[in-house]
């Protein structure tokens, strides 16, 4: 049984360039539906279908939809699973869209008697933008250290398809990606091919390429690999969605845009950042604007609502942001890096200061409110940062910074100007709080240093207290004389004391290491314990 073909019009914003010919598209629409069909019966192998709502992945949807609804109800054997990543930090227009659309899908499928299941992926709280960035102090993304992409895409949508693997032996991998996207993805399409669909249908009349997938048991199906921008975009505006959704609204949502791409559905780091598109996160920092979020404010007054957060993203992306953060490295130690620009050896900067971390999270609950006390209906509920977030933000303060006065609740309340209701079970219970925080903080006379040493060792005694056998806490205590124990400018010059030994140990020159060993042992020795007073037995 085929697809009913109808006949396609170009409209004026999509007019095909020579390499194929509208009856040839006609024509690789009609084969690429038989090869969908034949691949889907081949084997009882499910299939995931990556998802963005973006219109590479809507043309790939649409395409499956299609093949399959044209097969008899009885060879319907298997799930195909249509799967979106939601890293809680999409552009929120893009994020509603994507979410009505997939709730329309598991509807409208089993109305239709057809196989499909849609899934909204999300990263686990501890791997969250806001639990990284304002909760462990991880700078704003870098392309130097993009640590967003792997834990709010990758790993959802690895975890997913491991399951589905797991359950089955094995999954096929059906994506959206095209090689017109960039010579980069070309490149990395090209060095992933195993074969083609040629291999396992013979009558084939597309023979599309597979490929490996990063994860075992896996292969990749991409079958709209060659087809160009307006393609898509003819086959989007001409065939209609199958799920009851408007490919004419999609348009619209690109129109405006800078350039016309979208966020893929991302399973390896080989994607590009999707920070100049409407498909990706509004707080991407690896891109110098967000274009799509301004091209959006300035094109629609609806939309208006969403310039809080544009300036927070735009306050984010600072480039040199040494100030906002700490001179040591998460481990709390100081490390160097040689700038091979000026031969220079600085110190690498750290995660965000205390001060910066808690002012990130006060300007976004007011950027929260603000968009909330202007977004239309519909709208008016936004949610940047969640309960549960908010919750192992509070945890990792206390806890692992062992900053016990506990400021969250606070912050919360004066930004909001609601109470913070932790749904963490005893996550209120504590034995040190703001009372204690205040006493050292006069005994420390405004030192901070001090106070952080002081306050690391009370709360890291405070979490052994409760434990029968204590191992590990003098361990845990010398951690805590290891990073806080000396001033920043101490801190710094042991380790450039350390480096410069490296370096003199590395040439050879042992006059030199011996002085700098002797000098370092001065310069840096513990000082010396007070004389304990006699005793007077008279």
């Amino acid at each position: 049984m085929e697809v009913p073909l109808p006949v396609l019009v170009f409209p004026s914003f999509a007019t095909p360039s020579p390499q194929r010919t509208v009856p040839e598209l006609i024509e690789h629409i009609r084969a690429l539906t038989a090869e969908i069909q034949e691949l889907y019966r081949l084997n009882s192998l499910p299939w995931v279908i990556g998802y963005s709502g973006g219109k590479d992945s809507t043309c790939v949807v649409q395409l499956v939809w299609n093949a399959l609804a044209a097969l008899p109800p009885d060879q319907l054997t298997k799930p195909v699973y249509i799967c979106s990543t939601d890293t809680l930090v999409e552009n929120p227009i893009v994020a509603a869209w994507v979410r009505q659309s997939l709730d329309r899908i598991n509807t409208t499928a089993p109305a239709q008697g057809l196989p499909f299941e849609a899934h909204l992926l999300q990263p686990e709280v501890k791997d969250t933008f806001w639990v990284n960035l304002i909760g462990k102090g991880y700078p704003a993304p870098r392309h130097m250290f993009r640590w967003c992409t792997e834990r709010l895409k990758i790993w959802p949508a690895n975890r997913f398809i491991k399951d589905v693997v797991r359950a089955n032996g094995e999954v096929l991998l059906v994506l959206g990606t095209r090689k017109a996207e960039s010579p980069r993805r070309a490149n990395v399409m090209a060095q992933h091919v195993v074969g083609n669909v040629g291999d396992h249908l013979p009558h084939s009349q597309v023979q599309s390429l597979l490929y490996r997938g990063n994860l075992p048991n896996t292969l990749i199906y991409s079958p709209i690999e060659d087809w160009r921008d307006d393609e898509v975009w003819l086959y989007l505006m001409q065939y209609a969605n199958p799920w009851g959704y408007s490919n004419k609204a999609l348009f619209e949502m690109y129109q405006g845009a800078t350039p016309d791409n979208e966020c893929a559905f991302v399973v390896d780091g080989s994607t590009p950042s999707c920070g100049d598109s409407r498909f990706g996160c509004w707080v991407c920092t690896l891109v110098s604007r967000d274009r799509s979020m301004e091209a959006m404010i300035l094109n629609d007054d609806e939309k208006a609502w969403m310039q809080p957060l544009l300036d927070l993203r735009n306050e984010l992306d600072v480039y040199n942001d040494h100030d906002r953060r700490d001179f040591r490295r998460m481990s709390g130690k100081v490390q160097l890096f040689q700038r091979h620009s000026t031969n220079e050896t600085l110190p690498i900067p750290g995660p965000y200061t205390r001060v910066w971390r808690e002012k990130w999270l006060k300007k976004l609950l007011t950027a929260q409110k603000t968009a909330r006390a202007q977004a239309p209906e519909g709208m008016n509920d936004i949610t940047l940062i969640t309960p549960a977030e908010l919750s192992e933000i509070r945890r990792i303060w206390r806890e692992d910074k062992h900053e016990f006065d506990d400021s969250l609740p606070r912050i919360y309340r004066k930004a909001t100007g609601e109470i913070f209701k932790d749904p963490r079970p005893g996550a209120d219970q504590s034995q040190l709080g703001s009372d204690e925080w205040s006493v050292l903080a006069d005994l420390c006379q405004d030192d901070p240093m001090h106070l952080e040493l002081m306050t690391k060792l009370l709360d890291t005694e405070r979490q052994y207290a409760t434990m029968g056998r204590r191992v590990g806490i003098f361990e845990a205590l010398e951690k805590c004389f290891d990073s806080s124990s000396r001033s920043r400018d101490d801190a710094i010059a042991q380790a450039y004391h350390r480096h410069d030994l490296k370096t003199a140990a590395a040439e050879g020159d042992v006059e030199q290491v011996k002085a700098l060993a002797e000098w370092g042992a001065i310069r840096f020795a513990a000082p010396p314990r007070a004389a304990e007073p006699e005793a007077d037995y008279s």
